[in-house]
């Protein structure tokens, strides 16, 4: 039952909680959030990559054939490319991204989806080992949240009260928790695929971190902008090494 308890709240964490803080931080002044977004994308990147790399896809390996793995990587890859053609799955972290033509009820939708699918890859790493769990836990929160700020100021921009907003955010977060207890619920009876959804997960972290993050990374900052940037990506990296050499 500790694990569920872990579970249970990581997830409400990555979800409910990532919302309220996306609404904290867009009453914050204008200038103040232009600070704060950036640090917090970058540090995100580091985060996903980190949880990927160092984490999920090894302890993957752990279970099934690297062959097996492989695959399944790459076909997370191409999963959340189609997703992402469907414009159901694009992580944009500003306001004027060109999928966000789409309308409001397409944004909710889509960050149901992808929350969802946060709390499937949270109950598989924490089936897996507490640090696991927890660093990609930590991974999620970091790109939950200018994620939400996003879709947040898009629905204001929609024409949605800032009530309104928040309600469908919070309700579309929910799906986190769903998604956690679908996966305990069945990885419990069939333990052999998490190595599977370890690896797709880590497709979806991948994705993220290099198709929607580090594009708008590489735009021309000058270069103390550019030294923070490898500096908080470096945060990131270092902020799930730890957990797992202490694991």
């Amino acid at each position: 039952m500790e694990t569920l308890s872990y579970i249970l709240f990581f997830s409400i964490a990555g979800g409910v909680l990532s919302v309220l803080l996306a609404a904290l931080i867009l009453l914050f002044p204008s200038k103040m959030r232009s600070q704060i977004l950036p640090a917090l994308v970058s540090y995100a990147a580091g985060t996903l990559l980190g949880a990927a790399f160092l984490g999920m896809i090894p302890k993957a390996l752990d279970g099934a054939s690297p062959e097996h793995v492989s695959i399944a990587v790459l076909s997370g890859v191409v999963i959340f490319f189609l997703l992402e053609k469907l414009v159901i799955w694009r992580h944009c972290h500003k306001q004027d991204c060109d999928v966000h033509n789409a309308s409001g009820p397409i944004i909710i939708i889509g960050d149901a989806l992808h929350n969802f699918i946060d709390g499937v890859v949270i109950a598989g790493a924490f089936l897996i080992s507490a640090e696991t769990g927890l660093a990609v836990s930590i991974a999620v929160i970091a790109h939950e949240i200018p994620q939400e700020v996003g879709d947040f100021a898009l629905l204001l921009d929609y024409g949605y009260s800032r009530s309104k907003a928040l309600l469908l955010n919070v309700l579309s977060s929910l799906t986190t928790i769903a998604g956690a207890l679908m996966a305990f619920l069945s990885l419990q009876v069939a333990r052999s695929l998490i190595p599977y959804v370890l690896a797709i997960s880590a497709a979806s972290f991948i994705y993220i971190a290099l198709a929607d993050i580090m594009p708008g990374l590489q735009k021309k900052h000058s270069t103390k902008e550019n030294l923070i940037q490898v500096m908080l990506i470096a945060l990131g990296l270092a902020t799930i090494l730890a957990f797992h050499i202490k694991s």
